[in-house]
């Protein structure tokens, strides 16, 4: 309730703040025009502008009204078929996302960090930490394929990858998700992979494994135990949280028309670099032929597309 309240007030302060910057650009404008200030004229133009993206987005924010849409988001993105270059694509997935929670002015918490064999990553979990992460993020669930010329063929063959991504609401305090100890598997083990000075020092890193689902969490990022224990406890927690939500209502497994769609067989998209470039929702139809600059993180006309079809 508190949160709610919170962010109803922050909504509102939002909301004033541009009516008056729009208030006071209106009044400048004018005096600009009357003294053919041509610099002031741009420069309030370009207030004016600005404006209008941030009155798009609180826009957007209002349809993201679902039960969870204000949390945290939690990702997890595996590497499916396609060997070394499933893993690249792993890699080139798990930035494409930073670059995106970064945009937003999100915070990235790296939860899990598995690198692969001989390039990229095995599989990634990380936080992004924002008001609606989840919200914007919860349509991003399912398979991600990529086709290009791989740079790990000799031949430079033309390459086929896959890979999963899994998003899940962070469980707050006001949550109450009940784990038996008795139903916890819990392993200690080194760290590896982006751990920083700790790695392969210390048995710090935790896996969890709940035995009446056999949902496996690990965390290794911290270097105390008791810490990765913690945070692997609350991804743990998130994931039963939503394995209980899509119980309960399946309407929560369905964010869109069709609930195959976004199932984790779905594949909902595809990153096209050879023979031509485009990305494409399979969902909406969404055609983009600019790939680094999805790439490079943006994903907004994929997730408002998605948000506004089923809104």
């Amino acid at each position: 309730m508190l949160r709610e309240r919170t962010t109803l007030s922050d909504t509102v302060q939002q909301w004033r703040s541009l009516f008056n910057q729009l208030e006071d650009a209106a009044v400048l404008l004018g005096l600009a025009t009357e003294e053919g200030d041509e610099a002031t004229i741009k420069e309030v133009t370009g207030s004016v502008q600005r404006a209008e993206d941030a009155t798009d987005n609180m826009a957007l924010a209002r349809m993201l009204n679902g039960k969870n849409d204000n949390s945290n988001a939690i990702l997890s993105i595996n590497a499916g078929a396609g060997g070394t270059d499933a893993q690249d694509w792993v890699d080139m997935l798990f930035r494409m996302y930073v670059r995106w929670t970064e945009r937003k002015g999100f915070k990235v918490n790296i939860v899990d960090y598995q690198p692969g064999d001989e390039a990229g990553i095995k599989s990634v979990t990380f936080i992004a930490g924002g008001s609606y992460a989840y919200g914007y993020l919860r349509g991003e669930i399912g398979i991600h394929r990529l086709v290009r010329l791989s740079p790990f063929d000799t031949n430079h063959k033309r390459h086929t990858s896959f890979a999963s991504v899994a998003v899940y609401p962070e469980v707050n305090e006001e949550v109450f998700i009940d784990i038996d100890e008795k139903d916890l598997h819990v392993e200690t083990f080194r760290a590896s992979g982006a751990g920083g000075q700790h790695v392969n020092k210390t048995s710090s890193a935790v896996r969890l494994v709940h035995l009446p689902t056999n949902i496996t969490v690990q965390c290794q990022q911290e270097p105390s135990q008791h810490r990765n224990k913690a945070i692997a406890l609350k991804v743990l927690k998130s994931r039963l949280y939503k394995l209980e939500e899509e119980k309960r209502a399946e309407e929560k497994q369905a964010d869109y028309d069709k609930k195959g769609e976004i199932a984790w067989g779905g594949q909902i998209r595809s990153y096209t670099l050879h023979p031509y470039q485009m990305v494409k929702d399979h969902r909406i139809n969404l055609e983009v032929g600019n790939v680094n600059d999805v790439l490079d993180g943006n994903l907004d006309p994929f997730i408002e597309g998605v948000l506004l079809a089923t809104d």
